[in-house]
């Protein structure tokens, strides 16, 4: 079994009881410690986490055709053993999902899942206005162990209107995963007028919108992604 937990919210710490299997970004491994000798091994995965040959690869082209392409490894644990994660220094957090609970993860911002999620790649069609792209990585809890570990750009901050029931806006750049109840996705609100083709829009042209009927939270990171599409006339 495997258990999560963060270290000075820039590392991810997985101890392992047992054999067990984790998937994590390829190159995300910094250290490790058991006894006896190493008993943990790497393993790129060439094609996806899916356990269908056939999911796999049409996983695999979703990614690469969508912009949300994953790079992993699969990292095959034989005993007790604790390793640790990280990127770029980026901060970690870290969400475990209730049997059937489904969050939807910008790709880039996945560090580690256990084989307790199910991976999917999954359209949402709502982003040729932004660097998100056309589709989501969807986890979803398969076991009592679902743990995901995500990265942020600086400490993220968790917009809900589960309780309140009011309107959440965000930056499609900003947003590193949201989730509610099913698939939950967001509408896409767009901003644009004349002044947008003179160069003198506010620069927050569109926006990822959930309603007050729509439960949901929300987490972004105090960070943009470059914008896929500039619109303006020189």
């Amino acid at each position: 079994m495997l258990s999560f937990e963060t270290v000075n919210e820039l590392t991810l710490k997985v101890t392992c009881s047992g054999s067990d299997v984790l998937f994590t970004k390829a190159g995300a491994f910094i250290a490790g410690d058991s006894a006896g000798g190493k008993n943990y091994r790497f393993e790129k995965v060439l094609l996806g986490p899916q356990n269908s040959l056939a999911q796999a690869a049409l996983g695999s082209l979703l990614r690469r055709v969508t912009g949300e392409n994953l790079p992993l490894m699969k990292v095959n644990m034989n005993g007790d053993s604790v390793t640790y994660y990280a990127n770029n220094g980026q901060h970690v957090f870290i969400y475990k999902l209730a049997f059937g609970e489904m969050i939807s993860v910008e790709s880039e911002n996945i560090l580690a899942f256990t084989q307790d999620c199910k991976y999917d790649v999954r359209f949402i069609g709502c982003g040729v206005l932004s660097q998100k792209g056309l589709a989501t990585s969807l986890l979803t809890g398969n076991g009592s162990n679902a743990y995901v570990a995500m990265l942020s750009d600086g400490n993220p901050i968790v917009l809900s209107n589960v309780q309140s029931r009011t309107t959440i806006s965000v930056d499609p750049d900003a947003v590193i995963c949201w989730m509610g109840q099913g698939y939950c996705d967001p509408q896409v609100k767009a901003d644009v007028s004349w002044k947008t083709f003179i160069g003198q829009a506010s620069g927050e042209s569109y926006a990822f919108e959930w309603s007050g009927n729509q439960p949901v939270s929300v987490v972004v990171q105090p960070s943009e992604r470059s914008c896929g599409i500039s619109v303006r006339m020189d």
